[in-house]
């Protein structure tokens, strides 16, 4: 039995959770203007979670939960102000849905941002874990105790939905939480639906036989519409997380009393309400407090006292700002601290390196430097340190706890990042190929690159993805993609794409001072500079101090303006400026061959002017707007297929901002536009730009 304190408490908050509902229904033509769901006959499993969370554990609630943020300590106020959108929701000041928290209160749990939670939270959560396992394994070896105090170690909870279950990525979720046997309890409500679809026709068994085939879950099913039955449940098992460090899954079975969303009414298709009825975990609360002594004149006091809560603070809510035309165009970033380039680029050395080296060089800086700074992917642990060797020998310096392998899960991968930034990590993470990206666009769309803006700055991911790109010797379809455009097509997220290892050194200690998220871009056909007319790409190593902001272009052929002679700018990044390098030198030589003299040999210097991006995003439109008005004609140079690329969409720019500047039309060069790039060396060829296509393109220029 429990005692009457937590009883009443939890009836307080069912009492209010209930009559909030109850209000959205009676006032629908005001709330329904923006689509809602609310935990009416999930309340009891939800209270009983929200009141055993401290404030130094992490919760990912879904759609559904509002009660639990009662529970957490949340007013009625605070969530109908998410209700209308209005100005000074604390989630996300009026950006996102009802029940679409984020929040970092000192004395509440911490609730990262997430999306509409429908399986994707899994991941991000579960990185949380996955960050409180790093720390007690490397950097808190030992939780230290002052005297007479017992610190509790902290948890993560992942709220879901029974239908979220048969996502893929939960499967990702589950299998790294058996694995590494993270501190994380998935909280899965059963109500047997979907939206119209229910659990006979979508799901071959539910959440708790799901967990069995995961070797190290511990499972467990109860009566969640049973207060008493889910809080003694939910206490063994949080305690048992708390001292053993090890996953759970609850599966709590809860009506759903009303509509999935307000726009998805349950009239329209439930063939089972007065079953749902039945369950109502309101009245078996009420029966609890009842047999615990507390007199119905009590519990009568206390629903009329929820029900003038509620209505004063929908009143005060319906009378709220909302936001600003202004307020749409704040934190979309973090602010970063990187604005200017320091440390020594070029530094004398007796031997130049590659590019590969040069961010081999940087992550093991910063890891020496910084021990919340750790590197995981697929095959970069101790056997092998990458498929391309770029991370050899960090896990033999920094430990396996701090650089090791993950399953084939670029979507864990990608998404493990929004926890781990979450507790305090920097998380360095690698896709294999462009090509293995897909799996994780989800991730990096909807959970990464969103977070920022949608939790109104308060949780930015800092996380870098490394990515190798582009295609060399004959990778064939699934090793040689450039996909760019793709992620440039995504807000919230910077990306660089260098074409030198000293850029790369540089990017990449500016992203790991960043508190945003950073996809790096690098060509694997420029790590070692096998490829012929690369030897560019290998310097002289910068400084351990070395730091490249983003958004700086790099001119690196710079022509003066010509009032006579036809001059062209190629804007280009990674293996496009050593075409245009290459093929501006070309055309030098074949001047040279016709007449040898000083003049002609300066006028052929002075037609081309290279920029090489650097960034993709921030781009530098200042220096590429600067040269294309002083050449007057303008060439962008892409491995990409052009058609609907970046590259397409950069000319259309320069064509925007510079139109009455240029002689012709922006043109653009890149690969042939075919599905993929074929295995065949010819036709690899045949397929992407080489030196001899980009100074033909060049030479069309020129002469027009």
């Amino acid at each position: 039995m429990l005692d009457k304190n937590t009883l009443k408490k939890a009836f307080s908050t069912m009492a209010t959770a209930k009559a909030m509902t109850e209000l959205y229904e009676e006032n629908f033509k005001i709330v329904s203007k923006y689509v809602h769901a609310t935990s009416r006959g999930h309340e009891a499993i939800q209270i009983a979670m929200a009141m055993q969370l401290l404030p130094q554990d992490y919760a990912f609630p879904y759609y559904r939960d509002d009660a639990m943020l009662l529970g957490i300590g949340m007013q009625p106020y605070d969530l109908m102000l998410q209700l209308m959108a209005k100005k000074d929701d604390p989630f996300s000041g009026g950006r996102t849905y009802y029940c679409h928290p984020s929040l970092k209160d000192a004395d509440k749990p911490k609730i990262p941002h997430q999306s509409s939670a429908t399986g994707m939270q899994a991941i991000p959560a579960t990185g949380a874990a996955m960050g409180f396992w790093y720390k007690e394994k490397v950097l808190i070896p030992t939780f230290s105790k002052g005297e007479g105090e017992v610190t509790e170690k902290p948890i993560v909870v992942c709220s879901l939905g029974d239908a979220s279950v048969t996502e893929g990525e939960i499967a990702e979720a589950f299998q790294m939480a058996a694995l590494k046997q993270l501190p994380i309890l998935y909280l899965v409500q059963d109500n047997g639906w979907d939206i119209s679809a229910n659990a006979a026709e979508t799901r071959a068994q539910n959440a708790f036989e799901y967990a069995k085939g995961f070797h190290g879950i511990e499972a467990i099913s109860i009566d969640g519409a049973d207060f008493a039955e889910s809080y003694l449940a939910v206490q063994k098992v949080v305690k048992t997380i708390r001292e053993e460090r090890r996953p759970f899954l609850i599966h709590a079975k809860v009506p759903l009393l009303n509509h999935h969303t307000s726009g998805v009414r349950m009239e329209w298709y439930r063939d089972d309400l007065e079953e749902a009825k039945s369950r109502d975990p309101y009245p078996v609360l009420i029966k609890q407090l009842l047999e615990a002594g507390i007199t119905q004149q009590e519990i009568d006091h206390q629903s009329a006292v929820a029900l003038a809560k509620v209505q004063a603070d929908f009143d005060k809510a319906k009378l709220a700002e909302d936001p600003t035309p202004e307020d749409l165009f704040t934190h979309n970033f973090a602010p970063t601290p990187i604005t200017e380039e320091v440390g020594e680029r070029n530094p004398p050395r007796e031997e130049k390196v590659v590019m590969v080296d040069c961010a081999l060089f940087a992550v093991e800086e910063l890891m020496k430097k910084h021990p919340e700074c750790l590197l995981y992917g697929q095959d970069v642990g101790a056997r092998l340190g990458g498929v391309f060797r770029e991370a050899a020998t960090l896990a033999q310096k920094f430990g396996d706890e701090r650089v090791f392998n993950t399953p084939i899960q670029e979507a864990f991968i990608v998404g493990s990042t929004v926890g781990m930034s979450a507790v305090g990590l920097k998380p360095i993470v690698e896709v294999q190929f462009a090509d293995y990206i897909w799996p994780g666009l989800n991730q990096l769309f909807t959970e990464v690159s969103r977070s920022c803006y949608l939790s109104n700055g308060k949780w930015p991911v800092s996380m870098i993805l490394r990515v190798p790109i582009g295609a060399y010797g004959s990778g064939g379809p699934y090793h040689s993609s450039s996909v760019e455009s793709v992620l440039t097509n995504i807000r919230g997220i910077k990306i660089a794409y260098p074409s030198n290892g000293a850029d790369l050194k540089g990017l990449l200690k500016a992203a790991y001072y960043d508190p945003n998220p950073v996809v790096i871009l690098e060509h694997k056909g420029l790590y070692w500079s096998k490829v012929k007319g690369t030897d560019a790409a290998r310097v002289n190593e910068p400084s351990e101090d070395y730091i490249l902001p983003f958004g700086k272009a790099n001119i690196i052929q710079e022509i003066w303006e010509q009032e006579t002679d036809e001059t062209i700018t190629v804007i280009t990044y990674g293996m496009g400026v050593h075409w245009a390098l290459n093929a501006s030198a070309e055309i030098l030589k074949q001047v040279q061959n016709k007449d040898k003299t000083e003049k002609i040999l300066k006028q052929v210097q002075n037609k081309v002017e290279i920029i090489d991006l650097r960034t993709l995003y921030p781009l530098d439109e200042e220096a590429i707007f600067k040269s294309v008005k002083k050449t007057k004609k303008c060439l962008v140079v892409t491995e990409e297929p052009t058609n609907n690329s970046f590259a397409r969409s950069l000319a259309g720019l320069i064509q925007e901002k510079c139109f009455k500047y240029l002689d012709a039309p922006v043109m653009v060069i890149g690969s042939e536009n075919m599905p993929a790039i074929p295995l065949n060396s010819v036709l690899e060829f045949t397929m992407i730009p080489n030196v001899d296509k980009v100074r033909l393109k060049m030479e069309e220029l020129l002469n027009y």
